[in-house]
């Protein structure tokens, strides 16, 4: 079964040089400012509990961003729910046999179809990041994903880590908190209505 182990679980600046960079100044710089702000996108999470807002660590995980943004776009992620929740560990979810609540045998093998490289960096698994799950095989990942409610340092460099929860702790520990049976799995259905990647600056 595939859960967090899924077992145990680019900004190009381009600079003008000589005399129109002496010209005119100001207007490259701010101009390009502008443009990586409204370039900036952010994942609104809407679940039965509430909504979460996930911002993206491009920087260190390209891909997996990229990758967790089409999926998104896509309404992939649509109408599953969280199919395992460990109080004080983690919420996950992206399993798509999730949508279907007879196939509650099968939750947690799901996926894309595919699996992309893993991008292990050094940013730390604490409360609040955003996650991949994958299974023994590094590079297994695909559509799975999980929120941490604690902060399990030991998935560092393990699992790689895209992202992090900038709203809805509330929601998060609603999620995390509800009743499980066996295995891990919420007695009440925590439903994932929607994940939408909107500009940043349209949730201010």
């Amino acid at each position: 079964m595939r859960n967090v182990c899924y077992g145990a679980f680019v900004l190009l600046v381009s600079a003008t040089l000589g005399i129109a960079a002496e010209t005119n100044p100001p207007a490259a710089p701010t101009a390009a400012k502008q443009e990586a702000a409204s370039a900036k996108e952010v994942g609104v999470i809407t679940t039965s509990e509430g909504v979460m807002v996930v911002e993206f660590f491009p920087d260190v995980a390209p891909n997996h961003v990229e990758n967790f943004k089409k999926l998104a776009k896509a309404g992939f992620y649509d109408g599953q729910c969280f199919h395992r929740v460990i109080k004080g560990f983690m919420i996950q979810a992206g399993d798509p046999n999730s949508k279907d609540d007879g196939k509650k045998g099968l939750w947690g093998q799901g996926g894309p179809g595919y699996t992309i490289k893993a991008e292990f960096n050094d940013k730390p698994h604490v409360r609040g990041t955003l996650s991949m799950a994958r299974t023994p095989d590094p590079n297994s990942a695909g559509s799975q994903f999980f929120i941490c409610h604690g902060s399990p340092r030991q998935l560092d460099h393990q699992y790689t880590v895209f992202g992090k929860l900038i709203k809805g702790e509330d929601v998060l520990d609603k999620i995390a908190t509800t009743p499980t049976e066996g295995p891990d799995r919420p007695v009440r259905r925590m439903n994932i209505e929607s994940i939408k990647i909107v500009p940043a600056d349209s949730l201010k």
